[in-house]
């Protein structure tokens, strides 16, 4: 099973948030072993779950910086973080309904979403908060 690691090309060159897009990519990287090796039904839901508090967690973070520096775009960003946390607890909804198959493919979607969202949304960000901090 392949997964995304840190890399540099990911940074948005605000220290704070690379640290949050780190911890979340672990996360993924874990949830990717745990399907991979077949891990209990459970373990797999515990670290979804930890994948969404630190997903939620880490938008929060992403606004908070927004507000206090006043980025132009928020509300179409904040936007774009609601959009993942719905679908995302879709996924959870599922699984705890008793599909306890999590797909390799639904791991991906949303690792996908992660770094594309990191690529072009966060970028924009990033660079704006590196002008203004």
């Amino acid at each position: 099973m392949k997964y995304k690691k840190w890399d540099r090309i990911l940074s948005v060159e605000v220290d704070e948030i690379d640290d949050d897009h780190r911890k979340l990519l672990n996360i993924f990287s874990l949830l990717h072993q745990a399907l991979a090796d077949g891990e209990f039904p459970d373990y797999q839901l515990a670290l979804l779950e930890e994948l969404i508090n630190c997903t939620v967690w880490h938008f929060s973070h992403e606004e908070r910086l927004m507000l206090k520096h006043g980025y132009e775009d928020i509300e179409e960003h904040k936007g774009v973080h609601r959009q993942l946390v719905e679908s995302v607890r879709e996924f959870q909804t599922r699984f705890t309904r008793g599909d306890k198959s999590m797909l390799e493919e639904d791991i991906e979607y949303l690792e996908r979403w992660l770094t594309e969202h990191i690529l072009t949304d966060d970028m924009r960000l990033g660079a704006y908060l590196s002008r203004v901090m």
